[in-house]
């Protein structure tokens, strides 16, 4: 690397040098030969008071800037610093620009070199790294970042990334640097030339580590290991578990662990179904882990273990089995298997990355792939860090809906959901999530290997993914995303690549008749999305979902109106338009039958994507059917609106009301052993709820309840207010005020640091409202899930980088978030869980219980709200060294008959039922005493 670079980083008054903002502290790291030649820093005098922010953020304060230069002292220095060098920075713009300005208000010409954003080159040479900002780089490259925001230390610090990058980029392949320059020439800074500067130093390309398909540079695939034979037995295992404590540095003999794993043990020993309620702390994961692997090893069958959602599938395969492979006494071969959706299709994306697109994301995300190919074993989507446009782009190049070109082309060897599936198929422990093993149970398309043998961790949530599975859902933006993928002939998408071929080969297809009658459905379905979205607003107003959404349950044999029949006869022209497309489409491609040795691979590649995406008009078909105009006797029909979003932001769904004896007649009697975990599983230490709602009613499974292992006491307090409103006793307005002044009142003694749990979203954006008025100072940062942002993800990364932090979240906060000790030390549950009487599912099940002669509040309500009470209370204590409180300021806890099922619920903690001001005492004292 002999060009000559000079990394610069700024601290400034603020943004906009226009404005009256100056620069503060200047620094320059100049690199030469791939080494730091040079430094130059120093602190400036603005002229101008520091905003008192700014001095919080950056640690510099007036008095260090009094004595200090003024920028105009310097700026012939920064002139001959930045002589024939690229400027790099990271985040460029924001560097130069000012710069640039505070040159010119000196009098100085502005200056035009060659960039280079750090940034910009980081997202696309580090393609998995979780977040890009500078703090974040610093801590995935191993370096040393100890005064973030002070312009020496950030610019010492990305002086050493460039170098890092720069030796990654020296390290690529040339095919991968030949298909990067051409990228490259569209990126915001000058990497072009840095990447022209390497290929002309590069003599060939041989490299052992990678697979070279049509100019694509692929990380050489492993071979699938076979496992080995087994050297120990279970229970020689067992008897040497000290093994454990070697491999484990946090481990310690737990005897409800050990207890779990007897149980899973036995029951694939025995083969008989199982429900094991573990306790958090357990370590119910290695508990179920070990046995299944011995099981597997011994049986020659594999084991699969299904988790709630994807996340938790890739926490076990990168957490949990490497440490389990260290434990095994034999080599164990676990293997992670998802849906088509989740793989890079490897000929979806060649394709692509030879068509002209300048959108700045798309190209980015062509530039990050390219390096991923590079270093993925998998894949796999969840694996790489992609812009938002690139999660858009990658709809398009995933496995998902394949052609037979897929299964017949030459890169199918390189296929990586293929490669999955063959991991798969050898592997002991086969790792899969709820959605997958359902849809494979339902559709019957063998998505997983055979196996008799599961393992449902978070079984709390398997009947409620069953109903969704077995249901189904239709909203315009999946048929518009659809009609865009497949485009008109002036634009980029399928019909217009297919036209160009038909024109070159002379074939007459009727590609212009195709593109009226996409258009106009694409004019219809927005026309009958709309006329569904005003039914559903005159026929409830009120917003009854945790994201602000308005709902309508419906029955086709009951709706009746004149607007119903004006929805209906739509649905039907869209039918038909969708039928006459596909007939269309089957006499078209009869013609293009007889022109296939004409065409090549790729213009093959291109009719078969469109017929593909046009095929999927079959399923829409029936699916319009089915929500439009079949009555469903065992399922509810309901629709979801968005009041103050789009006009056709509209969602329909069905559901079945029991899964019940699907499950038993489809899963539970086909499998020879399913073992159903979760820290909750019972309600007034009954399992009859789940074993009901699974239809586990005639297989008599194991039953165990193993306790956690907390002490509790010592570790946290509950406090129940007595003196806490009834809901319904004041409006929602005079209860979100009431919360509001009690959450604050609690953080001003944990100082923020705390989870507040609603059931309500209206309730959740009321008390936010409330609560930064009441924060006038700012003391507390407030974060609202829904209001401040609906990424859960972006949710929970603010409220780990501020200290001070106060988080309202709704539904999906109340379990499935692993936050550390420190970040939570108090919980506050606003209401107790119960899910809305107004939810139309819920609506259509009472009537179901109803008519059974059961009740459907102490049937069906109450234990779902325990179980999810439960699930919330499990946030705060997640270790032996986390302590905190917990605040429940709904006083049906302590005012209902009911209320002492959630209690019950509880493990062995203290509880203080008083007046809210005397709780808060208490709570000051007791936190004092923990030193929290």
């Amino acid at each position: 690397m002999n060009k000559r670079f000079v990394v610069v980083d700024l601290e400034t008054t603020g943004h906009s040098p226009k404005q009256g903002d100056q620069i503060i502290q200047f620094a320059a790291v100049v690199v030469e030969n791939g080494r730091i030649v040079e430094r130059f820093s120093t602190f400036l005098n603005p002229n101008i008071p520091i905003p008192p922010f700014i001095s919080q953020l950056t640690n510099i304060h007036q008095k260090m800037v009094e004595d200090a230069p003024t920028f105009e002292d310097i700026s012939e220095k920064i002139i001959e610093l930045l002589e024939d060098a690229y400027f790099v920075a990271h985040n460029v713009a924001f560097d130069l620009n000012f710069l640039q300005e505070s040159l010119a208000q000196s009098g100085y010409d502005k200056l035009y070199p060659s960039t280079v954003d750090t940034v910009e080159l980081a997202r696309m040479l580090l393609p998995t790294v979780e977040g890009y900002k500078l703090n974040q780089l610093a801590e995935y490259l191993n370096l040393n970042h100890d005064q973030p925001h002070q312009a020496d230390s950030d610019a010492e610090v990305t002086a050493k990334i460039l170098l890092l990058l720069m030796e990654k980029l020296n390290s690529l392949p040339l095919a991968t640097l030949k298909q990067l320059y051409t990228l490259s020439l569209h990126l915001k800074s000058e990497i072009g030339e840095l990447i022209q500067g390497i290929m002309n130093e590069k003599q060939d390309d041989y490299h052992e580590g990678y697979d070279f398909v049509h100019g694509l540079a692929l990380r050489k695939q492993r071979p699938v290991v076979k496992p080995s034979e087994v050297l120990v037995t279970y229970e020689e295992f067992q008897e040497q578990r000290e093994t454990l404590a070697s491999v484990f540095s946090s481990f310690e003999k737990r005897t409800g662990q050990e207890k779990m794993m007897n149980a899973v043990h036995e029951s694939l020993m025995d083969n008989e179904h199982a429900l094991i309620e573990a306790g958090t702390g357990i370590g119910k994961t290695i508990a179920y882990l070990i046995p299944s692997a011995f099981y597997a090893q011994q049986h020659k069958k594999p084991v699969v273990v299904s988790t709630h959602t994807v996340t938790l599938q890739q926490q076990l395969m990168e957490r949990d089995i490497p440490m389990l492979k260290k434990l095994m006494p034999f080599e164990l071969s676990a293997a992670v298997l998802k849906g088509r959706e989740h793989y890079l299709s490897i000929r979806k994306f060649n394709q692509f990355l030879k068509e002209r697109n300048h959108n700045y994301d798309v190209i980015l995300t062509k530039a990050k792939l390219l390096i991923w190919l590079t270093e993925t074993d998998t894949g796999d989507v969840d694996e790489i860090n992609l812009p938002s446009g690139g999660k858009l782009f990658w709809e398009q190049l995933n496995e998902s809906n394949p052609s037979h070109l897929d299964f017949k082309h030459p890169w199918n060897q390189h296929s990586f959901y293929n490669r999955a599936q063959e991991r798969a198929a050898q592997a002991q422990i086969i790792i899969t999530n709820h959605r997958l093993l359902l849809l494979d149970v339902v559709s019957k398309r063998n998505l997983l290997p055979s196996y008799e043998q599961v393992v449902i961790d978070e079984a709390h949530h398997f009947d409620t993914i069953a109903s969704e599975e077995l249901g189904g859902r239709l909203d315009y933006f999946s048929i518009h995303a659809l009609l865009s993928r497949i485009g008109l002939l002036d634009d980029k998408g399928l019909l217009n690549k297919v036209h160009k071929l038909c024109q070159k080969h002379d074939i007459r297809l009727n590609t212009k008749k195709l593109e009226e009658m996409l258009e106009k459905l694409r004019i219809e379905c927005d026309d009958l999305f709309r006329l569904v979205h005003a039914y559903v607003m005159k026929k409830n107003k009120q917003t009854d979902s945790e994201i602000g959404r308005v709902s309508y349950r419906y029955n086709v044999q009951e709706e009746n109106t004149l607007h119903w029949h004006t929805i209906q006869e739509q649905a039907s022209r869209v039918r038909f338009l969708m039928n006459d497309i596909l007939s269309l489409l089957h006499a078209d491609f009869q013609v293009m039958d007889s022109y296939q040795e004409q065409l090549t691979k790729r213009e093959q590649s291109h009719i078969h994507e469109l017929t593909s995406a046009i095929e999927q008009f079959h399923h829409l078909s029936s699916e319009f059917a089915d929500f439009f105009f079949q009555p469903h006797l065992e399922e509810v029909t309901w629709i979801e609106i968005e009041p103050k979003g789009a006009a056709n932001a509209t969602f329909l769904y069905r559901q079945p009301l029991s899964v019940a004896d699907t499950l038993a007649d489809t899963f539970f009697a086909k499998k020879q052993s399913v073992i159903l975990t979760s820290a909750t599983l019972t309600v007034n230490h009954s399992f009859s709820y789940i074993i009901e709602q699974l239809g586990l009613y005639d297989f008599q499974p194991l039953q165990m309840t193993i306790p956690s292992p907390f002490d509790y006491r010592s570790q946290a307090k509950v406090y129940i207010p007595k003196d806490m409103p009834a809901v319904n006793d004041v409006t929602l307005e005079e209860y979100s005020a009431i919360m509001a002044e009690s959450i604050l009142d609690i953080a001003s003694i944990t100082k923020g640091r705390m989870l507040v749990l609603f059931t309500s979203y209206e309730m959740l954006k009321m008390t936010y409202q409330y609560m930064k008025e009441l924060n006038d100072l700012e003391e507390f940062v407030i974060l609202g899930q829904g209001v401040t942002t609906r990424n859960r993800n972006r949710l929970l990364k603010d409220f780990a980088q501020f200290s001070q932090s106060i988080l309202l979240g709704t539904n999906s906060l109340w379990e499935g978030i692993d936050l550390p000790g420190e970040l939570v030390s108090s919980l506050i549950i606003v209401r107790l869980p119960f899910a809305s009487p107004r939810h139309p599912f819920l609506k259509a099940k009472f009537e179901q219980l109803r008519k059974e002669g059961k009740n459907p509040f102490m049937d069906y309500s109450l234990p779902q709200a325990v179980i999810r009470f439960k699930q919330g209370f499990g946030r705060l204590i997640r270790t032996k060294q986390d302590k905190g409180s917990i605040f429940i300021l709904d006083n049906r806890m302590i005012t209902t008959m009911y209320g002492s099922h959630f209690l019950h619920s509880l493990p062995d903690v203290d509880i203080v039922s008083e007046s809210f001001s005397v709780a808060l005492h208490d709570f000051e004292a007791w936190w004092t005493s923990k030193k929290l």
